[in-house]
């Protein structure tokens, strides 16, 4: 699995589409009001799933520790959104730590982890 954070319109997915050749067929999306579908090449947005998560009362990680073998061989985007200004609600809070945490798990369990800044490059792993 690869593994590619970085903050907001960083360049992350395009990023990804070149260096995989994926098509928008490999891609999916996460959104905040449902689970996330696996199986796709390309699994995009997951900081949009830890937020599906908070608000349903499930533990994400644990979640992508049932489905491995459904994931291991994609691509993983996530946006960066646990770093800055702690946020003042709760909810903001748990979703933020629930993302550094998924983010943590994936880190761990990738063949290659990199950063987009500026549309740039930086491998971590």
């Amino acid at each position: 699995m690869d593994f590619i954070i970085g903050g907001a319109y960083q360049g992350k997915l395009d990023y990804a589409v070149k260096k995989h050749a994926l098509s928008s067929q490999d891609i999916y999306t996460c959104n905040e009001n449902e689970h996330v579908v696996f199986g796709k090449r390309c699994i995009n947005a997951i900081q949009e799933f830890t937020l599906y998560c908070v608000h349903n009362s499930l533990d994400a990680v644990s979640v992508f520790k049932a489905n491995k073998e459904k994931w291991q061989n994609s691509v993983l985007i996530c946006e960066d959104i646990f770093c800055g200004v702690v946020p003042l609600g709760a909810d903001m809070r748990a979703w933020r730590e629930m993302t550094g945490r998924l983010c943590a798990y994936l880190s761990e369990k990738a063949g290659s982890v990199e950063r987009l800044f500026c549309g740039l490059e930086q491998k971590l792993k």
